[in-house]
């Protein structure tokens, strides 16, 4: 996955379809996740965020924690290509008011 995901709410849930490789080999291009709506539950590392990209509202991305500080949410793709992902390494820590689902 480069940079989208597509969310479609049923009911508390989302259906997100992935776009992109950067969460391959884990989530492939295409694939379709069911996520629950984010309203403040507890969020681990190692769960796949869906969330607001921080530099543009447009775009919605996946990316697993990799690390949580207070508020802030270090999120990475699972692809091992380090070019593979827009995630924070180019971009930072995410705030957690950004994120709108966790995978299921």
């Amino acid at each position: 996955m480069s940079h989208g995901s597509e969310p479609a709410d049923v009911m508390g849930k989302l259906q997100v379809t992935i776009r992109g490789n950067s969460m391959s080999p884990s989530l492939e291009d295409g694939q379709e996740i069911i996520c629950s709506e984010y309203i403040g539950q507890q969020i681990f590392i190692g769960q796949v965020v869906i969330f607001t990209h921080p530099f543009d509202n447009n775009i919605t991305a996946a990316k697993r924690i990799s690390a949580i500080n207070g508020n802030r949410l270090f999120v990475v793709g699972d692809n091992p290509d380090p070019l593979s992902s827009d995630d924070s390494h180019n971009f930072g820590p995410i705030d957690v008011s950004s994120v709108i689902a966790v995978a299921d």
